[in-house]
């Protein structure tokens, strides 16, 4: 399945399987901010009742907190359920973001997507 949703130069969204059963990488790219989040939430909340959800960032070259408290707050609602979400390829100006706001330790954030798929972690446990 590889579906785009997302508004046309400020936020695209790109839902992909996973190499695994229960694995799904969402590809976001462009600016995720207040305006913006509703496709990321949405996509994201399709997928949380999956075991585990990789957020590819590596085209993402802005986020702020609205975009932030959305994987939160899925990051929440996931473990809840025995599910993961994880990060992967985070730019400098976002990566900043998350490691000034702490949030960065909450999350298993990789160098990149091929590196998040290859970590064979179990699902449920914690960073």
């Amino acid at each position: 399945m590889d579906r785009r949703e997302g508004f046309p130069g400020r936020l695209g969204v790109r839902t992909l399987r996973g190499p695994r059963p229960g694995t799904v990488v969402v590809a976001v790219s462009g600016e995720l901010d207040h305006d913006t989040a509703a496709p990321l939430r949405e996509a994201l909340a399709a997928h949380q009742g999956t075991g585990r959800v990789v957020v590819d960032c590596s085209d993402l070259r802005f986020c702020d907190s609205t975009g932030l408290n959305v994987l939160l707050r899925t990051r929440l609602h996931m473990a809840d359920a025995g599910g993961r979400l994880d990060l992967a390829g985070l730019r400098p100006p976002v990566d900043r973001m998350f490691e000034i706001t702490g949030a960065r330790s909450v999350f298993r954030v990789y160098d990149d997507t091929a590196a998040a798929l290859a970590d064979a972690a179990p699902v449920g446990e914690e960073p």
